[in-house]
Formats: C-alpha cells, sequence, structure tokens
C-alpha cells in the first residue's frame, strides 16, 4: 500500500529529474494523487506511472516537489534524517580546516536536504528552515541534530524570501538547548571574531567566504586594502594577519562597525592603523581620493528576486566602476554577488562593462565561489548563488 500521495509526470518531463536537478516545476505536472498539504511527503511517478523519487511537495509553489532520495521504497522517518545528518557531518570533519569552529554542517540541497540550513558556531547550532516541507519536519530535524552534534543550543533562524514563497512565517528563537549569547567567540584558521547568531545578517556571519579571505590574506602583504560593506571586519583581518600596510573598512550598520573593531582589537591590530568607517558604500566610492592596492567588494544581495534585477546590475556596475577609478596600476579587485538572480555569465558581463567604461584593461585571475562546506548539487545550478571575480586591472 502506498502511504504518499502521488506527483504524476507530464510525459517526457523526467529528463531533468533524471540528470540529477532536484526540482520540479508546477509546469512539469500532470495530477497529484491524494492528499497533498503543503509539505507533504510525495512520491515522484513518471507519466507511466513508475515512482522516480520521493520528496517534498507544495502544491502552492512555483516549485511543487523537492528530492529527497531515488530510494522510493524509503521510509521517510528520523533514521533517514539522522544519516543524512551523519554523512553531512562525516563530510565536515574531513573538510573543515583546523583551528575553526565555525562552518556551514548542512547546506540544503547540496547535502540531499532541501530546505535546511545548519551553520554551526562552536558550541551551538544556527538552523534555517525555508520550506514547508522542512517546516513539517521540525522535530525529527531537531531529534537528529542532537544525535549528530555535541552542541548545547540549537537556535532558529528561519527568515526572509524564501519561506515567504512557501507561505511560511518567518520564525526566530531558541529551538533546544541553552540559548546562544548576544556575542559569541569562534575561531576560523587561528583568528578570533566575534558572532552574533541572534542579531546578526544571514545567521551571523559570512561563512561562506573562508577561502576568499584566505585569498586576500596572501594578496594584502605591504598593500593598501579597501574592503567594501566590509560587515564586522572579516576580510580586513585576514588582510592584517598577511601584512596589510593598512585597511579601511567602510559599512553602514553602526552595530557591524563596533564589531569590526573588537574583532581587530581581538587579533590584537590596531584600529588607528586599520580604521573603520561607517559610510554607505556607494556615497564612499563616489569620493573617496585614497589610492588602494586591492578592493574587495562583497555587498548584500541586491536582487532577492528576478524583479530585481534591472536595479540590482545598475548597482553591480556602479561600485565596480567605482572600485576600478581608486585601484592602482596593477591593483586586485576581488568582487562578488551573492544574489541567486544574478547568474555568473550576466555578474562577468556587468563587470566587464564597469571596466570598459572606467577604460581599464583586466585579467581574470580566479572565479570565486564559497567554501567546500557550502556543497552544491553539480546538476542544480540555482544553489550556486555566491560568485566572485579575482581580476588584475591595468591601466
Amino acid at each position: 500500500m502506498n502511504p504518499y500521495p502521488e506527483v504524476i509526470l507530464k510525459p517526457q518531463r523526467e529528463r531533468p529529474l533524471l540528470r540529477g536537478h532536484p526540482w520540479v516545476f508546477s509546469g512539469a505536472v500532470r495530477e497529484i494523487k491524494g492528499d497533498a498539504p503543503p509539505g507533504a511527503v510525495a512520491r515522484l511517478c513518471d507519466a507511466e506511472g513508475k515512482a522516480l523519487a520521493l520528496g517534498f511537495l507544495n502544491p502552492a509553489s512555483d516549485i511543487v516537489f523537492r528530492v529527497l532520495t531515488r530510494k522510493t521504497t524509503d521510509p521517510i522517518d528520523d533514521d533517514f534524517w539522522r544519516r543524512r545528518l551523519a554523512a553531512a557531518a562525516g563530510l565536515r570533519r574531513r573538510i573543515v580546516p583546523p583551528e575553526t569552529t565555525a562552518f556551514r554542517l548542512v547546506n540544503a540541497e547540496g547535502d540531499g536536504l532541501p530546505g535546511l540550513v545548519v551553520d554551526i558556531y562552536g558550541d551551538f547550532a544556527v538552523v534555517s528552515l525555508e520550506t514547508a516541507g522542512m517546516e513539517g519536519q521540525r522535530e525529527g530535524i531537531i531529534r537528529a541534530l542532537r544525535v549528530e552534534t555535541a552542541v548545547r543550543g540549537i537556535y532558529e533562524r528561519s527568515e526572509g524570501h524564501a519561506r515567504r514563497r512557501e507561505g511560511l512565517k518567518d520564525r526566530v528563537g531558541p529551538l533546544w538547548g541553552e540559548t546562544p549569547p548576544e556575542n559569541l567567540e569562534i575561531k576560523e584558521r587561528g583568528l578570533r571574531f566575534l558572532v552574533s547568531v541572534v542579531s546578526g545578517q544571514k545567521t551571523g556571519f559570512f561563512l561562506d567566504q573562508r577561502p576568499n579571505r584566505r585569498i586576500v590574506e596572501r594578496l594584502a602583504a605591504g598593500g593598501r586594502v579597501l574592503n567594501g560593506f566590509s560587515y564586522t571586519g572579516a576580510f580586513s583581518v585576514y588582510a592584517c594577519r598577511g601584512g596589510a600596510a593598512r585597511t579601511v573598512s567602510v559599512e553602514a550598520s553602526p552595530a557591524a562597525c563596533e564589531t569590526a573593531l573588537e574583532n581587530l582589537r581581538l587579533n590584537c591590530f590596531d584600529p588607528s592603523d586599520h580604521p573603520v568607517i561607517r559610510a554607505d558604500m556607494f556615497g564612499f566610492l563616489r569620493t573617496v581620493k585614497e589610492p588602494f592596492d586591492l578592493v574587495i567588494l562583497d555587498p548584500p544581495a541586491f536582487a532577492p528576486s528576478r524583479g530585481d534585477l534591472p536595479r540590482a546590475l545598475r548597482g553591480y556596475k556602479e561600485i565596480n566602476l567605482q572600485a576600478f577609478r581608486i585601484l592602482r596600476k596593477g591593483g586586485i579587485l576581488a568582487t562578488f554577488s551573492c544574489s541567486n538572480a544574478v547568474g555568473a555569465d550576466i555578474f562577468e558581463r556587468v563587470v566587464l562593462q564597469a571596466a570598459s567604461d572606467a577604460r581599464v584593461r583586466v585579467s581574470l585571475l580566479a572565479r570565486l565561489g564559497p567554501g567546500a562546506d557550502h556543497p552544491v548539487n553539480l546538476a542544480h545550478p540555482e544553489g550556486r548563488y555566491l560568485k566572485g571575480l579575482l581580476l588584475s586591472v591595468q591601466g
């Protein structure tokens, strides 16, 4: 007896799924059989009735079905969640660098857990449940996390556009155990940082940028470094350890600026040599006269949805244009976009237009992305949200 509702595809619409894509969109579905509330576990079948996968069903979403497993006879129970979390934890034990106490434990589809993000900050886990399916599995996820981690507390940061597209309200607060302190100290490659998992951006720290901070550290020796949209100053701290003569961190948030100053002091760097400036980065770039050897641009998502794309592209072009203006000949630009709606090809095209308008020649040194603790399903380009370019700039 089949305990799950069934999602029946239209003819020939299973091909993306067979290539590994984990989503099924509403236009590919012929019918849904059985009681199917948003978030229910369902069985996906091709037009001939052959079972293809088990996953989360949400008839109210454009993404009707999200794959959990191709093993269509597996029960989706506590043991299933424990196995998936154990696999994710095992991978992190192999790839998280030494002297690092903060990392991503679960990266949604990249770990076969669509709609679930779990970040570890020392003794605490921060959880984001982004789909109706994961919302319905909340208790099972908590039980599995308690088994697979040694955390003292689990805190929830389930908020943002993804939840609203699934018809869910934001939920923030303690889930289990102790509540993390307002300022939690973590280590990353031996450097010390204060993180607010309760009120900070995302889950408190941009964990995905760890390998790119390492690149900045290696490039900073003896140079002047501008860290734009600096948040709590992590790129600047790495640049200081790399021997930067001067770093300038620019951030609009007063609280983030204060934390950036504390992070510099915590790692024994003098803020008088490495100032933190509270300012709008667009305005700062238009007026600053100081030349720099290395500029980092890591703005928040300018395009949370496709409707924001035209405005976002204007923003990306403007900040990169101004960065090219203040870079010394031979300088290096590390520029990023974390907007899901901005593909890597579009982002590269906009940066190239900015270079052309600035009348500089640029050479691509590397395409940058998130750390290995943020795995992406190779068949799921939608999961590649962080795009970066490392560019050498000539006059």
